[in-house]
């Protein structure tokens, strides 16, 4: 059995990671529990998407290699762009699929266009902005740019983004996402970028977090009078 003074260290040593972690074991609490009552779709926003959109077939499309992108064709994707078809070519430019033509960017009508395309009828748009970059802690970081943000008039502070040079419908942000966004920050403790599960804060709270269920463990094991009644059982 530990001395007196060591079972104190042990309590201090318990007491003062309990104390420094648990803020952090808190967020993690609040966090873990409003990812389990949460439906994952919705915090995707399929409860405001059309998700019964096809995209439209076309006829009559000119062939990929009289198109004029140089190098050749490595890659490419049909858009459907206010009812005129375009190919998405080698992730860099759009061509009419029609004649050929190339075109750098779309309208703010075209980006209008192909939301209402993914998004559920009836809603109504507020304003259309369009941004060139965002950052580390943007709800629309990581995505292709520029790319038209169009809010709509909802409880939920609803925006649908399509990216300005190939005008694919990329993604929809609401308010219950943001809040999911920002516990996932807590969660991973990626105060930086946010979606990266393996810094060395994160590492370093779970180490001491680990030492102090341990310590819990072994202040228990060391001041239990059940433990010290066995071990006198066992010497005598």
């Amino acid at each position: 059995m530990v001395n007196r003074h060591t079972a104190l260290k042990i309590r201090k040593t318990h007491r003062y990671l309990g104390l420094f972690l648990g803020i952090q074991f808190l967020f993690w609490t609040i966090s873990g529990l409003y990812f389990s009552w949460t439906n994952i779709d919705e915090i995707h926003g399929d409860q405001f998407k059309n998700l019964e959109y096809q995209p439209k077939a076309f006829n009559n499309l000119i062939s990929p290699s009289k198109l004029s992108a140089s190098g050749g064709v490595n890659t490419i994707e049909l858009r459907d762009i206010e009812n005129t078809p375009y190919y998405w070519v080698n992730k860099k430019r759009l061509y009419n699929a029609i004649d050929g033509s190339p075109k750098n960017s779309i309208t703010q009508e075209e980006a209008l266009y192909i939301a209402k395309n993914y998004m559920k009828n009836g809603l109504e748009v507020e304003s259309v902005e369009q941004i060139t970059e965002a950052g580390k802690h943007h709800e629309y970081r990581e995505r292709l740019l520029p790319a038209y943000v169009i809010s709509y008039k909802t409880d939920e502070a609803l925006k649908a983004y399509v990216s300005v040079n190939d005008g694919k419908f990329q993604t929809v942000r609401h308010r219950s996402w943001r809040w999911f966004d920002f516990l996932w920050m807590t969660h991973t403790m990626d105060y930086e970028g946010r979606d990266n599960f393996n810094t060395l804060v994160l590492r370093a709270f779970s180490l001491l977090g680990l030492i102090t269920v341990l310590s819990g463990f072994l202040l228990w094991f060391t001041s239990s009078p059940s433990i010290r009644k066995i071990i006198k059982k066992t010497k005598t």
